[in-house]
């Protein structure tokens, strides 16, 4: 069993209510830690470019480099396979920081401490969904078993697009890519 994200791009506005959401349920009132980001890319050139946007917290991969490299076991999966990671045991060394090829585990210097997406593991224990899922007005977002994502979304989905790079860390996000999104060449831009 992987559990892990549905993201619908065709459906996203880029609105970031997903990102704030995150980031209110953590608690993280200072700059710099956003643990679900939504980022906006252009690719094409006039009269053909378009924008489309990313949403991405943890993928929760089934072989997360985080954890691999964490030399405390300060990030681990629990037995759904969420990565999470226990504050009491992390020593502030970043080096699941610098091991994600996804960016997900984020350092708070002034806490000395790592935050990341953990599916809002205490909120879906009470049978809820993450708070990024409810949030999103499109339902551009979904959280589940990953074959009943494929299952309910289609089989058109992919996990890799090249402004989310690739990795060997076998990430559970199935997205439904927007045609722009699969183009090599793009940038990142600020609305």
């Amino acid at each position: 069993m992987s559990l892990g994200f549905y993201f619908d791009q065709s459906r996203c506005t880029g609105c970031r209510v997903c990102q704030i959401a995150c980031k209110d349920r953590q608690g993280l009132e200072v700059a710099g830690p956003i643990p679900r980001r939504v980022t906006t890319f252009e690719s094409g050139t006039f009269p053909n470019a378009r924008l489309y946007h990313l949403s991405v917290g943890c993928n929760h991969c089934d072989s997360p480099a985080c954890v691999a490299n964490c030399p405390t076991g300060a990030m681990y999966q629990d037995e759904s396979g969420v990565v999470l990671h226990d504050d009491e045991v992390c020593i502030g060394c970043r080096t699941c920081v610098n091991s994600c090829p996804y960016g997900a585990p984020q350092y708070v210097e002034d806490q000395n401490l790592i935050v990341k997406c953990d599916s809002c593991k205490a909120l879906r224990d009470g049978d809820l969904n993450p708070v990024c899922v409810d949030a999103c007005m499109m339902r551009a977002l979904d959280f589940g078993e990953v074959d009943d994502l494929v299952a309910k979304y289609g089989t058109d989905l992919v996990s890799e697009l090249p402004a989310l790079g690739t990795a060997e860390t076998n990430p559970n996000i199935r997205i439904k890519a927007k045609e722009p999104a699969s183009e090599t060449s793009f940038k990142e831009v600020v609305l």
